[in-house]
Formats: structure tokens, sequence, C-alpha cells
């Protein structure tokens, strides 16, 4: 199969890609940071894998190839126009070809017992991408999304990782750590209530009798209909 991977970050996907399709397949995977797109080219020299490519590439205004199959992992949730992108994802397909997305339902980011440095965090975050023309809780609209642009036989799941221990605990106060420059950008804290709100965040991370989870993922595929005979 010939396989798109959107936003592929440091490549951890397409590396299982490129595992799945064999040699007789092969990955393009794409992003719009070339420091991660180096990162993966150097894992993949490293790996000698040599059926994936990673492009420089705007899945919305670059002219793409055919594929069998493309995936998007928490790449709808920060455009400003999801739809467009999938349409455009959907002429990116061959007929037949099958398109799976994950994203985001970050009202579903829990922590327990509550903590108020927990709830902040979460309203911070949603807030941000709001004022930035983003959905952090995209997930559960794409199975609609993904009808309207034009897919078939459309079906989802909802996953959920959650933690009494652990290096996922952490992911709230780093999360929180690398979105202050856009919370500061838009008016929303302080610096010193970010701080705190790290600090406090680690805090809770670090406790054993607490509960962290991630946000609720919603993956979701569908179909390109295939070609009229």
């Amino acid at each position: 199969m010939e396989c798109l991977e959107i936003g592929c970050g440091s490549g951890d996907v397409a590396f299982d890609l490129a595992g799945m399709v064999g040699p007789t397949g092969r990955v393009v995977a794409t992003d719009l940071d070339e420091i991660k797109l180096k990162l993966a080219i150097q894992e993949a020299e490293q790996q000698r894998v040599t059926n994936v490519e990673f492009r420089l590439a705007d899945v919305v205004n670059d002219e793409l190839q055919k594929f069998h199959l493309a995936h998007a992992r928490f790449v709808l949730s920060h455009l400003p126009n999801p739809l467009k992108s999938l349409e455009k994802i959907w002429q990116a397909l061959l007929p037949g070809g099958v398109l799976a997305v994950q994203d985001t339902d970050f009202r579903g980011h829990f922590c327990h017992p509550e903590f108020p440095a927990f709830s902040r965090y979460v309203e911070l975050y949603m807030k941000t991408a709001e004022r930035r023309g983003a959905d952090s809780n995209i997930g559960p609209r794409l199975p609609e999304l993904l009808v309207k642009a034009g897919f078939e036989a459309v079906q989802m799941k909802v996953v959920q990782v959650a933690e009494m221990s652990g290096e996922s605990k952490l992911m709230a106060p780093i999360t929180m750590e690398n979105i202050a420059d856009s919370v500061l950008a838009e008016g929303l804290a302080t610096r010193t209530e970010i701080e705190q709100l790290v600090h406090e965040l680690e805090e809770v991370a670090c406790d054993a009798g607490t509960v962290i989870s991630g946000p609720r993922v919603i993956q979701t595929w569908g179909y390109r209909p295939p070609a009229l005979t």
C-alpha cells in the first residue's frame, strides 16, 4: 500500500506504517516542522528504513499524489477549517481508499481527586485553542465531518489513557509549560499564575494517590467510495 501520514512529527506512526506495508509498500510522511522532520530522517537512516519518505508539506495547500490510506493524529484540532482539510485528503485517496483520524475531546481530560490547578489548566488549554480558531474538543465531531467530506462507511472508537503512576501523569505540567507563551499572548493568565500551575500540576502528578488521564481520544475512519464500473 501507498500510505500518507499527515502531521508526522518525529515519525513514530510513519515508522509503524512502514513496517506494516513492508518493502513493497511506501509511506509519505508530511509535517510543517523542519526540525522534527530532520530528526525523523536521521532516525530512518539509523534504522535503515528505506520505504518511508519525509516531506515538508501542507496537506491543505500542496498537491498530493494518490494513496491507499491516509492517517492524521492530533492534526485537525489545530486547524481553522478541518472540513476543507478532510476534503483535500479525500481527493488524495484512491477510490476505495481509507482515511483514519484521531483527535481529542479535551473536556474528557480528568484528575481524581479533583484539583483547582488541573481544572484551570484544562480551561486555559481549551480557551487558548478557541482564541486561535482551533477546536480542542473536535473529537466527537469527527464522524460528522468525515461524512460531510464525502467518506462512506464511517466508524468510530473512543480510547483514553488513565494512570496512577508513570510518565503519562506528567503530560499535564509539560503541556502547561508548552502552551505558556500562547496563553500569555492571548492574555488568559499571567506568568506568575502559569508558573504556579506548573508547580502544582507536578505535585499532583507525583502524588501516588491521584489518577490522571490523558484527553479523551476519538478514533474515526471512513472510505472514499469505490470507482463506478
